[in-house]
C-alpha cells in the first residue's frame, strides 16, 4: 500500500510540473485612469477551472494523512467545478470518484464529471449535500473529501507557487507591482484564505476584500460575527456562496466584504465578454462586480493602483443557464439596468 500511495502522490506532483501558471489579463477601462485592473484566468487549467489548484491539494493532503488508498471511493460534495477536478485527480490515481450535487448543476459540468469516470449523486439542495455526502460515504466504506473544511488547511499559503504567490509574482513588472486591492469570491472560504495569510505573511499593504452573492450567509456572518447562521436557499451563482458557514472561511483575514446581487453578477459577465470576446462563470462576475465597485470608491478618492480578481471558469459551461435568455428571464431576471450600469466604464 505504501508503495500505491508513493506511485498516486508522483502522478499528481507530475500534474503540478506540466502546468504552467495561468495568464494575467489587463482590461483596459478608459473611465478608470490610473486604476489597472487585472484578471488572472483561472480557466485554462487541465480541467478549466480555480478548483484544479484547490483538488490537485486535497488528493495529497488526504493521501500524506492516510485517508486514501487504492480500493477508496472519494465522495465530495460540491456543484461542479471542484467535482470536475477532483474525478480526474481521481482517475488519474485510479480510484472511484463520486459527486454530490443539486439537480439543477449545469449540464455540461455533470459531462464533465462523467468524461473524467466520475459518477453524480443528486440532491434536491445544496443544504442537503454535506450531510448526503457524509452518509453516502459511511455506507459505502469510502472517503468525504470534504473540501468546505480542509480547503484552508490543505493549500500551502506560504508560497510554494500558490494563488497568492502567484499574482504578486506576475505583478512585479506592472506600474502598480503591489496590488490596492485583490478581490475575491467564497465558495469554501478556501482561497481567500490562502490570499489573506500570504498578504500578511509577506507584508504587503494590499487589501483582501470579500464578494459574495445572495442567498449566501458568507456576508451576514462576516458583519454580525455569527458562525452559526444557516441559510434557507442555496447561491443561485454556481460556485460560490453556501447557506451555512463552512469551517475553511476565515473571515479573520479579510479587510472587508461587499455582498453582490445576482443581477449584477450576471450582468457582468455579459459585458465582459463584449470587452474580451470571451465567456466567464457567473462567479467572474460578482469578483469583477466588487473590483468595479472598489475602482469607483478609489476614483472619488483620487487615488491610483491596480485591483486584481480571478476569471474563476469558462463561461462555455453555462451556455445552457447563465447565457440562455430564456433561463435567465426565468430564474434570475432583467439584466439590463446593470449593463447599461455597466456601459459607463467602458
Amino acid at each position: 500500500m505504501h508503495n500505491w500511495v508513493k506511485e498516486s502522490i508522483r502522478k499528481i506532483s507530475a500534474d503540478y510540473q506540466r502546468s504552467a501558471d495561468t495568464h494575467l489579463i489587463k482590461l483596459d477601462l478608459p473611465a478608470l485612469a490610473g486604476i489597472d485592473i487585472y484578471l488572472k484566468d483561472e480557466s485554462t487549467h487541465p480541467t478549466g477551472s480555480l478548483k484544479h489548484r484547490l483538488a490537485r491539494s486535497l488528493f495529497l493532503y488526504a493521501l500524506c494523512n492516510g485517508k486514501i488508498n487504492s480500493d477508496t471511493t472519494v465522495v465530495e460534495a460540491s456543484s461542479g467545478s471542484t467535482a470536475v477536478s477532483e474525478a480526474f485527480f481521481a482517475r488519474m490515481i485510479g480510484i472511484p470518484f463520486i459527486a454530490v450535487m443539486p439537480r439543477s448543476t449545469a449540464r455540461s459540468k455533470i459531462q464533465q464529471i462523467e468524461l473524467y469516470g466520475g459518477h453524480c449523486h443528486f440532491v434536491d439542495c445544496a443544504t442537503q449535500m454535506r450531510s448526503e455526502s457524509l452518509h453516502l460515504a459511511e455506507s459505502i466504506n469510502g472517503y468525504f473529501m470534504d473540501q468546505f473544511t480542509y480547503a484552508e488547511r490543505a493549500t500551502d499559503w506560504r508560497g510554494n507557487n500558490n494563488i497568492a504567490e502567484s499574482i504578486f509574482s506576475q505583478m512585479e513588472q506592472e506600474p502598480y507591482p503591489v496590488p490596492h486591492t485583490i478581490v475575491m469570491s467564497a465558495g469554501t472560504g478556501g482561497t481567500s484564505a490562502t490570499l489573506g495569510r500570504y498578504i500578511r505573511y509577506k507584508g504587503y499593504d494590499t487589501q483582501l476584500i470579500v464578494v459574495d452573492p445572495e442567498n449566501s450567509v458568507f456576508y451576514d456572518s462576516y458583519i454580525c460575527k455569527d458562525r452559526n447562521l444557516i441559510g434557507e436557499h442555496g447561491s443561485r451563482i454556481e460556485g460560490i456562496g453556501r447557506p451555512q458557514v463552512e469551517p475553511s472561511f476565515q473571515p479573520d483575514v479579510i479587510d472587508h466584504m461587499i455582498q453582490v446581487p445576482d443581477l449584477a453578477s450576471i450582468a457582468t459577465i455579459h459585458w465582459l465578454e463584449s470587452l474580451i470576446g470571451r465567456k466567464a462563470g457567473a462567479s467572474t462576475g460578482t469578483n469583477l462586480w466588487g473590483v468595479l465597485q472598489t475602482a469607483r470608491q478609489m476614483k472619488e478618492k483620487q487615488q491610483t493602483g491596480s485591483i486584481v480578481t480571478l476569471m474563476c471558469d469558462s463561461g462555455e459551461r453555462y451556455l445552457d443557464t447563465y447565457y440562455n435568455h430564456d433561463w435567465l428571464q426565468q430564474n434570475i431576471g432583467d439584466i439590463q439596468p446593470h449593463l447599461d450600469q455597466l456601459a459607463s466604464y467602458g
